[in-house]
């Protein structure tokens, strides 16, 4: 059995970030989930609207959101309405704080080592 490689997109407990950042890379999507994120549910009907696309475009998108875990979809009636999903973007936002800290922290040291090479 290969042991897994490092992924530095890992957080300490595993959790894999790199479908978030890919599904938040995208600018369409990025527009979705931004129209997501006040907490109102919407249609794939509705979405299409504001997004001046084609509801099969929408939902291949809203798709990509979902297996990231940024969204949600509930059924109502014949509907499908998709809603945001805080939990997933406030793990990456704490990794993305663990990794700034850590270059910070390499900074400070550089910044350090140079000024003691100089003196």
């Amino acid at each position: 059995m290969q042991k897994a490689k490092h992924n530095p997109a890992n957080g300490e407990n595993g959790d894999d970030f790199s479908a978030i950042f890919a599904a938040l890379g995208d600018p369409t999507r990025l527009a979705i989930f931004d129209r997501l994120s006040d907490g109102t549910p919407r249609s794939i009907s509705v979405l299409s609207d504001d997004a001046d696309m084609t509801r099969q475009a929408v939902t291949k998108h809203l798709r990509v959101l979902e297996s990231a875990g940024l969204v949600q979809n509930h059924r109502v009636g014949r509907e499908s309405h998709y809603t945001f999903c805080p939990d997933q973007l406030a793990q990456a936002r704490e990794y993305l704080d663990q990794v700034a800290g850590r270059w910070d922290s390499a900074l400070m040291r550089l910044k350090s080592f140079v000024e003691d090479d100089v003196s």
